[in-house]
């Protein structure tokens, strides 16, 4: 008997999920940041690892997670994807979709809009240089008096504050009342956490979900490969995106105080006091 060929048959076949879990932890990955980084749900990505087809959804979406998890963990995209519908029964020959998200259209402006705000803009520039001008009516008196204007405006005196002048006080930030409450803008995957690891929630938000952070949490912090996704209130007051959009942040504050200072802009620096000069005795 040919020892070398029992060898081969004995051996189990190395399943697309076993491949991408593989690559995964060797770049010390956790489910989480796949999840953040492809928005797919965590437990489709466990499912894909496990080779659990019946956990999955439809073909076409379940080959699209598995191309964006390759193209995460830097393995071949198209020829796992490829594999993957091979186990999951699907014919082999049907083009794969991309499993990222179209650009939405209500967002961007079509170019009649455009057209019709560069008209708009011109019309209300010419019309105000004419009605400058004096063409309109108006005596030479009246348009003396609007010359004298624009020149004392431009001086810098009028612009600029004397030296030694206290500097506006900015606008105090609104008191931190009421409860911390996410809502989600768009689909987006989130974890909570205190500062020892505890976990207050770990959850895929869907548009419109609510998520109020508990009157007992210590410092709670938040995890999400999608900031813009969500909106964030204390009480009645909109906190911005605490980050830029599809960038992941960790470790930011969902305290109450902590997102009320965002609102608060950076003190102005106080003008130096130069001294008057001493007469020379």
């Amino acid at each position: 008997m040919n020892d070398t060929a029992g060898e081969f048959a004995a051996e189990t076949p190395f399943t697309v999920g076993a491949r991408l879990a593989e690559a995964r932890k060797a770049q010390s990955l956790e489910l989480e940041d796949i999840a953040a980084r492809t928005r797919v749900p965590v437990r489709h990505l466990e499912a894909i690892e496990a080779n659990d087809l019946g956990a999955l959804p439809a073909i076409p979406y379940s080959v699209g997670f598995v191309r964006a998890y390759a193209q995460i963990v830097g393995l071949d995209a198209a020829g796992l994807s490829r594999e993957f519908r091979e186990e999951m029964g699907g014919p082999a020959e049907r083009v794969v979709p991309e499993p990222f998200e179209p650009a939405d259209p209500a967002r961007v402006p079509s170019r009649f809009l455009v057209t019709i705000a560069v008209v708009l803009a011109l019309l209300l520039g010419g019309g105000y240089a004419i009605w400058r001008s004096g063409l309109l009516g108006g005596s030479a008196e009246d348009r003396a008096e609007l010359a004298s204007n624009d020149a004392a405006a431009s001086l810098p005196s009028a612009r600029q504050p004397q030296a030694g002048a206290a500097p506006p006080m900015a606008a105090p930030a609104p008191a931190a009342t009421g409860p911390v409450v996410l809502t989600a803008l768009e689909p987006v995957w989130l974890r909570v956490y205190e500062d020892d690891g505890t976990r207050l929630v770990e959850k895929q938000m869907e548009v419109g979900e609510t998520w109020q952070v508990p009157a007992t949490a210590i410092d709670p912090k938040i995890l999400t490969g999608r900031p813009q996704a969500l909106r964030i209130t204390v009480g009645s007051t909109v906190i911005p995106p605490l980050g830029p959009p599809e960038r992941t942040i960790r470790d930011v504050s969902l305290k109450a105080d902590a997102l009320i200072a965002r609102l608060s802009p950076p003190a102005p620096a106080a003008a130096a006091t130069i001294p008057p000069a001493q007469p020379n005795p």
